[in-house]
């Protein structure tokens, strides 16, 4: 490993192709780190004892070696966010120069050659910073002065807008404002692949920026060690359809969920949420000889029961109006009891009519529960070995019969238990109550 502190600017004028690997989140800098940048490039700026900012490292691995003719590319594993930032910047700057027709010690012209392009390539070869996904193409077209595509990447967009309209209005002009940029100090480290751990340097410096998900977490750790070639199709035909599961969402919090219950199937153990990475990492050694495209294959499997469940949304209305009830009653300790339930009944180990009846024995449980006032505290660990106490040979009575045995705290009320609560509990106040409608 090797790192050196270099101005951004300096870092960016090499004759090089910064990559963004695939498994790499998307560009996700919102207003506000923007802002914060933005804050921080007007203070140098004009300010004349600020020699130097810091505002990070970029860390990459370099790809091999390569001919005298070729751009050397480099994979970047940290530092991605702030690079596409700051080359949208130094792009919106050189259309306000171009636009303003200023003459001063920077250009458009310098910007792009110095910044943005690799001046003698072609091709994907031509740009500096090469983006992933749908990223790449509005990021390109951006640079180059054209309209981004129909399917752009709207932060991307927004983004750069931002800094249009911030670089337009600023009380510093674009020469002062480009001075600030000078002084942004990064920390460039540079890693070999054959002696460094690439993936061990990115944990540790993920401190900074825009905090990475679980999730991401575990798609960069299961991606970041295959060739290249095998990252694209367990990327493509496994992570990428779940990711677009969940993007309705638009929070990383429901995948992260999602990677802790399907954890709890496997392992029995409800991880804490803050550390499912870390609880991921010891079950994929646990199963380090099982082919990665057969392990990545089941994740994917439980992940659409997961959507089907969290948004009752299955091929069966009669399945998915139980699922809504499910997901009114708001507690997430019984889906990983679900997740292997339904697996069971996609394999055809139980029929829909027995699928139906586990899932209202499931709300019952938990409801019925809650009217009688028995803690909770308990339910995780009964939905996460719940099947272990199923006969599959007698699917449906051995559940119920395990029910019907779970004594004190984890009792299941009985019919007078629960008409005597339930007339005496103010259901008004009851954050379940719209079960009752």
């Amino acid at each position: 490993m090797k790192a050196s502190e270099t101005p951004f600017i300096s870092f960016m004028q090499k004759t090089t192709q910064f990559s963004i690997p695939i498994y790499q989140r998307t560009y996700s800098w919102t207003n506000d780190q923007c802002t914060q940048l933005w804050n921080d490039i007007v203070h140098a700026g004009k300010d004349d004892t600020i020699n130097g900012h810091f505002i990070g490292s970029i860390v990459y691995i370099s790809e091999g070696l390569y001919e005298v003719s070729s751009v050397p590319e480099v994979t970047v594993i940290d530092g991605q966010q702030r690079m596409t930032t700051l080359s949208l910047f130094l792009s919106a700057l050189g259309k306000i120069l171009d636009e303003q027709k200023i003459e001063s010690e920077i250009s458009q012209k310098k910007i792009n050659n110095y910044y943005l392009f690799n001046r003698e390539e072609e091709d994907e070869k031509r740009y500096k910073l090469l983006l992933t996904q749908r990223d790449k193409n509005t990021f390109i077209d951006l640079i180059e002065g054209r309209e981004p595509p129909k399917d752009y990447s709207p932060q991307i967009v927004q983004n750069y807008n931002f800094f249009l309209d911030k670089i337009r209005n600023s009380e510093l002009s674009p020469e002062q404002i480009y001075r600030g940029i000078c002084k942004l100090m990064i920390v460039s480290i540079s890693l070999d692949r054959t002696s460094d751990d690439p993936q061990l340097i990115f944990e540790s410096l993920n401190s900074t920026g825009l905090k990475l998900s679980q999730a991401d977490l575990i798609r960069n750790f299961v991606l970041m060690g295959l060739e290249k070639t095998v990252q694209k199709d367990i990327y493509h035909n496994y992570w990428y359809p779940m990711e677009q599961r969940f993007a309705s969402m638009d929070d990383s919090k429901y995948f992260d969920r999602f990677m802790r219950d399907y954890l709890t199937v496997k392992t029995g153990q409800l991880p804490n949420i803050g550390q499912v990475y870390e609880n991921f990492k010891q079950y994929w050694v646990s199963v380090e000889e099982t082919p990665v495209e057969q392990l990545m294959a089941d994740v994917t499997r439980f992940s659409k029961y997961y959507a089907e469940l969290i948004f009752a949304d299955f091929e069966d209305s009669d399945i998915s109006k139980i699922a809504k009830d499910i997901n009114t009653l708001k507690v997430d300790v019984v889906y990983p009891f679900l997740l292997e339930i339904l697996e069971d009944y996609k394999n055809q180990t139980i029929s829909k009519s027995e699928l139906i009846e586990i899932m209202r024995l499931s709300e019952s449980y938990v409801f019925r529960r809650a009217i009688c006032g028995v803690p909770p505290n308990s339910l995780n660990k009964t939905f996460a070995n719940l099947t272990k106490e199923i006969d599959k040979d007698d699917y449906l009575t051995s559940l119920k019969a395990s029910f019907i045995n779970k004594k004190t705290y984890k009792r299941f009320p009985n019919d007078d238990e629960f008409k005597r609560e339930f007339i005496l509990k103010n259901v008004y106040n009851f954050r379940s109550r719209t079960i009752l409608v």
